[in-house]
């Protein structure tokens, strides 16, 4: 028996459903379906596609993923990063996220690229997983978290199906505090945030609390901003060239207020970022 969807993952699965043209138009190719940012170094990724790429690379090293670990894709998505791991070490990748339509594709894709045995994808929530304690080696959550209303229930289950000596890896947005001043929350919370299905995200200090608390150790936090400036830059120039286009589409109801939404969303983000009211 399926458990009944909280309103916030009914927001959530409706914002990727409702975005999800919007994304493959604006953002990723074909082979590499990335629904997060990229990550730019001068010596290995210094084009979008190739720093969407780029970003799996990074947070592999970090999470020193090794043949014959296990690891959990805590938010899925269209698989991209699940599919960068299964091709490039001899892992097996489960994938997990709410909408059953990218779960779908998910499995779909796998049987192209014959990766089956090496991932499987699941309709389930990262805060309440069908899996036993201790099962996964690594879990990975690229920018995905930050739908969580609660960031700590997101900790307290990714240390449970951990094994003893598992790692956790994310790339995740910050904010830069807690509060801001009122103009500023306004930007954050209402321009960006809440048009991308996102509640709230916490600060550093936060994340380090949850995790302590939860029963973490040798945590690590670093701030890539300049590493992914350029991406961020890129949504935002884009969107903005789309915008008055994209208010004539919305006053003919060609595009939702869910759509319209992303696509105001993807301007302020950066708009935030650049007065310092948030970080990767």
């Amino acid at each position: 028996m399926q458990s009944k969807k909280t309103k916030n993952q009914e927001d959530i699965i409706d914002y990727y459903n409702q975005t999800a043209f919007d994304y493959q138009l604006a953002w990723y190719k074909k082979d590499n379906p990335a629904l997060h940012f990229g990550f730019y170094d001068k010596e290995k990724a210094d084009a979008h596609y190739e720093a969407l790429a780029h970003t799996n690379q990074v947070l592999a090293n970090a999470a020193q993923i090794k043949d014959g670990d296990k690891v959990l894709d805590a938010g899925c998505g269209l698989g991209a990063s699940a599919f960068w791991l299964a091709s490039h070490f001899q892992v097996h990748v489960t994938g997990i996220s709410l909408p059953p339509k990218q779960i779908q594709a998910c499995q779909e894709r796998a049987a192209v690229l014959g990766l089956q045995a090496q991932t499987d994808f699941k309709v389930a929530s990262y805060l309440n997983t069908p899996f036993p304690d201790h099962t996964f080696d690594v879990i990975w959550a690229c920018e995905s978290v930050c739908h969580a209303p609660q960031k700590i229930d997101f900790y307290q289950e990714a240390f449970r199906v951990l094994k003893p000596g598992g790692r956790l890896i994310m790339a995740e947005y910050l904010r830069a505090d807690r509060p801001l001043k009122p103009q500023e929350e306004i930007l954050l919370k209402d321009k960006w945030l809440g048009n991308w299905a996102i509640n709230d995200i916490d600060t550093s200090e936060e994340h380090l609390g949850h995790l302590e608390k939860v029963g973490f150790q040798e945590i690590d936090i670093q701030n890539v901003n300049e590493q992914v400036r350029i991406s961020l830059r890129n949504l935002h120039e884009k969107c903005s060239r789309s915008y008055p286009i994209e208010v004539v589409l919305k006053s003919l109801r060609i595009r939702s207020k869910v759509q319209h939404g992303n696509l105001v969303g993807s301007i302020n983000q950066y708009r935030a970022f650049t007065k310092g009211l948030c970080m990767l």
